[in-house]
């Protein structure tokens, strides 16, 4: 199993970015997908999730109507376009994969795997 994250950069407050992670190894339709990040020194955040089908997607507050998570099931990936972002959103950012197909995974506990990260900048 793998999930491989990209796309992550050094922009500017206001840019945008889109990150994509790849899986493999694994039935990817069968599972819902979630995006997190971690800041240094502080722990793993919920960022947003997806379900199976793409229909059902969740968003922490902080990032509610910035963010955007999608999936092509054809492609085995899912998507974070990045919008308006801020210094806050400055983060290491981690794809997951959940065996629920629901989406409603909030917590890293609910994910059974993991990409390796990507790195996000958000600096003038």
């Amino acid at each position: 199993v793998q999930l491989q994250a990209s796309g992550g950069g050094l922009v500017q407050p206001g840019d945008s970015l889109r990150l994509s992670c790849v899986g493999s190894g694994f039935s990817f339709g069968d599972y819902s997908m979630g995006w997190f990040r971690q800041a240094a020194g502080k722990e793993r955040e919920y960022v947003a999730s997806i379900n199976w089908s793409g229909k059902s997607t969740y968003y922490a507050d902080s990032v509610k109507g910035r963010f955007t998570i999608s999936r092509d099931n054809a492609k085995d990936t899912v998507y974070l376009q990045m919008n308006s972002m801020e210094p806050e959103d400055t983060a290491v950012y981690y794809c997951g994969a959940d065996s629920s197909p629901l989406g409603y995974g909030l917590s890293p506990w609910d994910y059974n795997y993991w990409g390796q990260g990507t790195l996000v900048t958000v600096s003038s």
